[in-house]
């Protein structure tokens, strides 16, 4: 996987508290091994008027033309929640989402969204309620993730936020739990060379 260091993007606000993962993808749609081939579904009770996905919601912001293209969702607390289905961040990055901020994500879907070099940032509320604020107000505004100095820049305003060494560490050089296994594969090797055969 590719890392994330400096990320620039546009968002979409999704001004909804407890957002579980059986709205992020519900569970008729989890029929695949694979990664690729969700984001047509992501949040399709909201996005759609039919079961048949062929109705869009024109009212729901993923829909509107103004946020195509936006990279980053803001979003409210304990995003995520409900069961641990990894699915959910593979339809969020399949649609073209990369960092998510939140006041807090459920813990399972955290560390789902970072092994799968997905970003989500905890910013407290006030911050969250500005930037959804300039989001609704100029669509088109940039926002400038950097992981490196853990900032949000927005129109001249920087926001820290606060994430664990080893999963920036991880996000950055774009590893996941294989990856982070393998960065140790010679030292792996010497302790396989040192045992005896038959172990």
């Amino acid at each position: 996987m590719s890392g994330i260091n400096l990320h620039i993007g546009t968002a979409v606000p999704l001004d909804i508290a407890n957002i579980d993962t059986d709205q992020i993808i519900p569970k008729q749609f989890l029929t695949g091994v694979t990664r690729s081939g969700y984001g047509k579904h992501l949040f399709h009770d909201w996005r759609y008027n039919d079961l048949h996905e062929q109705e869009p919601n024109t009212d729901f912001n993923l829909n509107k033309a103004i946020y195509a293209g936006a990279s980053i969702l803001i979003t409210r607390e304990n995003f995520g929640c409900g069961s641990s289905r990894e699915h959910a961040p593979w339809a969020l990055l399949d649609f073209g989402i990369h960092v998510i901020i939140a006041p807090s994500f459920a813990d399972i879907f955290y560390g789902n969204a970072i092994n799968n070099n997905m970003l989500p940032i905890c910013l407290e509320d006030a911050t969250v309620d500005i930037l959804i604020e300039i989001v609704n107000n100029a669509p088109s505004t940039e926002i400038q993730v950097n992981l490196a100095e853990k900032t949000v820049s927005v129109l001249e305003q920087v926001f820290h936020f606060e994430i664990a060494q080893h999963h920036q560490y991880n996000l950055i050089n774009g590893l996941d739990a294989i990856g982070q296994t393998l960065e140790f594969s010679d030292e792996i090797q010497k302790f396989e060379d040192q045992r005896p055969a038959w172990m």
